[in-house]
C-alpha cells in the first residue's frame, strides 16, 4: 500500500519545486548535513578511510582546521595516512630546495 510519503518526491516535483529527483534529493541532503553539522564530519571521516579524499579535503568538507580534523581522526580511531615516500627521494627534495635558497 503506498503512502503519501512513497509519493512526496513526486508531489514536490509535480508541485514545481524541484525540476527532478535528483536536485530534490540533492537539497534534501544539503538541509540534512546544515541541520546536523556532525554528519559532515562523519562523511568527511568515511571519505578519508576509504582514500577517496586527502587530509585537507576532508579537513575542509568537515568545516574543520587539519589539525583539529586530526583529532578528530584520533578520537575515531582512524590511522593518519602518511605518504609513502622513499627516504632517499625525500632526501633529495630537501637537498634541491636548500640549493636554491
Amino acid at each position: 500500500m503506498e503512502t503519501v510519503l512513497n509519493k512526496f518526491d513526486d508531489i514536490l516535483i509535480k508541485a514545481g519545486g524541484y525540476s527532478n529527483k535528483k536536485s530534490l534529493i540533492d537539497d534534501a541532503l544539503r538541509a540534512l548535513l546544515r541541520a546536523r553539522p556532525l554528519l559532515k564530519q562523519d562523511m568527511a571521516i568515511e571519505l578519508y578511510k576509504v582514500h577517496e579524499i586527502s587530509l585537507s579535503r576532508a579537513a575542509e568538507i568537515s568545516g574543520l582546521d587539519i589539525e583539529n580534523f586530526k583529532e578528530a581522526l584520533i578520537e575515531k580511531g582512524v590511522r593518519i595516512q602518511v605518504a609513502d615516500i622513499p627516504v632517499e627521494e625525500i632526501n633529495e627534495e630537501v637537498e634541491k630546495i636548500l640549493e636554491a635558497i
